[in-house]
């Protein structure tokens, strides 16, 4: 099964997400097949998580990590590691983060998601 890269990430954050707050693994989680593309963010956030998290410390401004919301957290690891990877466009990965905070958690997040990874590509572009 083949899904696009936006729905995806959507089932990515779900997975994850639901592996933050209930400490379950995330393979416990899944049912069914993934998506290749779902798998691969999912493991590979998850592989990455302390790293991902070192980075969201470093370029937010009084919000550590565990600080966040489960959900803005996620979306900030989805987008990291794809801007780690390097095969997704920069604006794309970022307006997609945005998309996934402001439709799952609030206007607001979308806004900080979108603060915290305007940094981090500020940063990357000198």
């Amino acid at each position: 099964m083949t899904i696009s890269r936006r729905g995806a990430r959507r089932a990515a954050l779900f997975v994850l997400y639901q592996s933050d707050v209930t400490g379950r693994p995330l393979a416990s989680l899944y049912e069914g097949e993934l998506d290749p593309y779902t798998l691969e963010l999912a493991e590979g956030v998850s592989g990455e998580t302390a790293e991902l998290d070192a980075t969201i410390g470093e370029f937010s401004t009084d919000w550590r990590p565990e600080r966040l919301g489960a959900l803005e957290r996620n979306i900030l690891r989805i987008a990291l590691y794809e801007l780690e990877r390097d095969d997704v466009p920069m604006e794309v990965a970022i307006d997609e983060a945005v998309r996934l905070a402001r439709r799952y958690a609030s206007s607001d997040a979308a806004k900080l998601v979108n603060g915290i990874l305007g940094r981090v590509a500020k940063e990357a572009r000198r």
